[in-house]
């Protein structure tokens, strides 16, 4: 069966615009949520995580789990937070990585291009790139309910 997708692209020219894009997410995330962040180094994948984790209530510093892999936080849900860029597609089933997708948290999965086999069908894929004007390109594809309709509602309504 092929899962159908709705796809957005964000134009942000700040860390605000990305924040509320963030928020907008955020606000709209339930238990099993799983949001896909790929791009560049430097494109802006923690700073938007870091947005989406202040929107969700988590308090204090969030920063990027490179070396640890996943970081737990306790906010309205609870947030997972995976790094999965040192990592292969065999290690990661190795982690038990399905147990968060499917839990009671949410999840934002750095780099998780790099485990499609393992990704659940139904989620939200941002690619973030950079522009020569320093601008941000976020290109959302929601696969599923209800990423195609967050997607929709952006395209339709804006954050």
């Amino acid at each position: 069966m092929t899962i159908s997708q709705e796809q957005f692209t964000f134009r942000s020219v700040s860390e605000a615009q990305t924040g509320s894009l963030a928020g907008f997410l955020a606000a709209k995330a339930v238990p099993g949520t799983v949001i896909v962040l790929d791009g560049d180094l430097g494109a802006g994948k923690t700073a938007f995580s870091k947005a989406f984790a202040s929107h969700l209530g988590v308090p204090g510093i969030v920063n990027s789990p490179t070396f640890t892999l996943i970081k737990e936080y306790e906010g309205r849900l609870p947030l997972y937070h995976m790094d999965v860029y040192r990592i292969s597609q065999d290690e990661a089933e190795d982690l038990g990585l399905d147990e968060y997708f499917y839990g009671t948290g949410v999840c934002l999965v750095e780099w998780g291009s790099i485990i499609p086999d393992i990704l659940p069908e139904q989620r939200l894929h941002m690619y973030i790139e950079t522009t020569d004007l320093g601008e941000r390109l976020i290109h959302l594809t929601g696969y599923g309910e209800p990423y195609e309709q967050w997607c929709r509602s952006l395209r339709e309504n804006g954050v």
